[in-house]
């Protein structure tokens, strides 16, 4: 118990020592006509099939965190090759960071105090390891306005603003507010992406800010 509080009281420290993640209310759904309906369910569809596609996705940007106790905020580094992910959390102030990486077969997080952490559950990991509750195996699908695998994370609802632009998703407990879109079209072909979300599950909370998408040209984790 003592290990698990000296490591959320690391990452807490850590996150607030970075530049804060503004809040903003999230996009109203509505009901949309049959016809807006199925056209902004046809470019859900096309946006999934396109993001599944990709062999790599990598975000940059500024994450916030809570867990109704302790929260903060700092740098975020995504990367994701299929499965498998690489994500780095950073304050530049003080320079310290620590990253997680891992997939299927399990994850493990360096910079924490007391050395490296791994386990076969990354979320049970991240909870014991740091206080937070981060959906990880999912949050590349979410943030790139998605529905995650259905075979692990379920059955998924969807909601559209008036425009038919995805505005809300809510999926294994989580309910994902879309505040913000990339103007439309992308250059390369690839469909606007989010750059503005917020997760919530209960007390857990995650704001998201991406400053950089680059979908398709990563190296693997």
């Amino acid at each position: 118990m003592k290990l698990k509080i000296a490591s959320a009281a690391l990452a807490a420290a850590l996150l607030s020592a970075c530049t804060s993640v503004p809040v903003r209310a999230p996009l109203q759904t509505v009901e949309l006509e049959p016809a807006a309906l199925a056209a902004a369910e046809a470019r859900l569809a096309a946006r999934e099939s396109a993001v599944r596609a990709l062999p790599e996705l990598a975000f940059t940007g500024r994450v916030a965190m809570s867990n109704g106790r302790d929260g903060g905020s700092g740098r975020i580094e995504w990367r994701q090759a299929s499965a498998d992910y690489q994500v780095t959390l950073s304050a530049p102030v003080t320079r310290q960071s620590w990253q997680l990486r891992g997939g299927p077969a399990g994850a493990r997080i360096d910079g924490l105090e007391g050395g490296p952490r791994e386990g076969a559950d990354v979320g049970t990991l991240l909870w014991e390891a740091t206080g937070f509750e981060i959906p990880v195996t999912a949050m590349a699908a979410w943030a790139a306005g998605a529905r995650a695998d259905a075979t692990t994370s379920g059955p998924a609802e969807v909601g559209y603003d008036a425009a038919g632009r995805l505005a809300r998703l809510q999926q294994d407990g989580w309910t994902i507010d879309y505040l913000e879109w990339q103007p439309d079209p992308v250059a390369g072909g690839t469909p606007a992406l989010p750059t503005r979300i917020n997760a919530q599950r209960g007390e857990a909370r995650v704001r998201l800010i991406v400053d950089s998408w680059a979908p398709g040209t990563t190296d693997a984790p």
